[in-house]
């Protein structure tokens, strides 16, 4: 299955627009390579049909995802897609080109990150790339995310946590237990011990209430 010739990748379509899956399917439909297997209006949506079995049985090989959805975004439906499936290319196909929007997209898995004023032969292209599961972002793209990183670097409170780390220690510092966190981000347990493991490392902590003390400290914390 490495090659386009072997068999058409099948597609799934995640965007709440009717319009925009709609013209996404006819579009695909004229290239052989492409087999567009489901739609789905969210993120959410796209998580319950594939618990259910699926597209008529089949599972997508490449998700163009839509960014901004109601009830679960892109970059949530992309890290909760990729934590049950591994396999999924997933490409973020937006309108939105902001700095830290790109960078967690990417962080949250996303192959590539492609905006939708891009012409139907880029899209493709960027499909090609998830194919191979080489990233492909145009020039604004590759800059947004290189600004995006950089503030990150230069930020003093981010302490090195991710943004799914930072999720993590705002919620221990609200009381929430692991299976409350897991509830909340749409991620499994092991997943959450994982996160809190890594934030008691970089914090140089020892427990959890450690890391709620630490996180009001720095004012992160909603005050009850």
């Amino acid at each position: 299955m490495s090659e386009l010739s072997v068999a058409p990748w099948k597609v799934l379509i995640v965007d709440d627009h009717e319009m925009v899956r709609m013209g996404l399917r006819t579009y695909l439909s004229l290239d052989s390579r492409f087999e567009v297997i489901g739609e789905a209006s969210s993120g959410l949506d796209a998580i319950e049909t594939l618990r259910n079995g699926g597209y008529g049985g089949d599972l997508p090989q490449i998700v163009l995802m839509d960014l901004m959805m109601p009830g679960m975004n892109g970059v949530e439906a992309t890290r909760a897609l990729l934590e049950h499936y591994p396999g999924f290319r997933i490409i973020i196909l937006t309108s939105f080109l902001e700095d830290e929007k790109v960078v967690v997209a990417i962080e949250a898995g996303a192959v590539s990150y492609v905006l939708k004023t891009v012409s139907a032969e880029e899209l493709i292209y960027a499909m090609q790339g998830a194919v191979k599961n080489m990233p492909v972002m145009s020039g604004d793209v590759s800059q947004a995310l290189t600004r995006g990183l950089r503030k990150r670097s230069a930020s003093p409170d981010v302490e090195g946590l991710t943004e799914r780390e930072r999720e993590v220690l705002l919620l221990i510092a609200e009381g929430r237990t692991n299976k409350d966190i897991g509830d909340e981000l749409h991620i499994s347990i092991k997943t959450v011990k994982t996160h809190v493991s890594n934030l008691l490392m970089k914090c140089e902590l020892e427990d959890r209430t450690q890391l709620a003390i630490f996180a009001h400290r720095k004012g992160w914390a909603k005050e009850g």
